[in-house]
This record gives structure tokens, C-alpha cells and sequence, in this order.
């Protein structure tokens, strides 16, 4: 599903650990998901955020799961 980019948080590698970059200035390739745990952890399940960040090898996933959620409740 597309979005427009003001919708979504991007997402970069830091330090083989997947981290939400909110003011989207971090250096490295980025991958864009709505800040929602639902599509976030579909976009785990998938595999999608490590082929959008054409990262080689396992990421960390489990704080950036957790940062999404505390936007999501942030949000609501």
C-alpha cells in the first residue's frame, strides 16, 4: 500500500540493529512503513524491511517493534 512519505516513518541500520529514524536525516539507505505495529511487524514477517534496506544478514528488529508501538499509542 502506498502513502504519502508524511504518513510514514523511515527506518535505517544502525549497528545491525533496524532504528526509526523520526526526523529522516540519518545517513545510510532508508526504508518508509506506516507507523503502525500491525504493518510493522507484517513488514518483519515479510522480510520487507531488510530488501527495502538491501541489508546482507540478520537485523535486530525487536527495539524498533517496540519504538513503533510507543508512536502508535503516542498517536492515538
Amino acid at each position: 500500500m502506498r502513502a504519502d512519505q508524511s504518513l510514514l516513518v523511515r527506518l535505517v541500520v544502525s549497528s545491525g540493529e533496524v532504528v526509526v529514524d523520526v526526523s529522516a536525516t540519518l545517513p545510510g539507505r532508508g526504508a518508509w512503513v506506516h507507523p503502525t505495529t500491525r504493518c510493522a511487524e507484517t513488514a518483519v514477517a515479510r522480510k520487507a524491511i531488510a530488501r527495502g534496506l538491501r541489508a546482507d544478514g540478520a537485523l535486530g528488529t525487536t527495539g524498533f517493534l517496540a519504538e513503533i508501538a510507543s508512536l502508535q499509542m503516542n498517536h492515538t
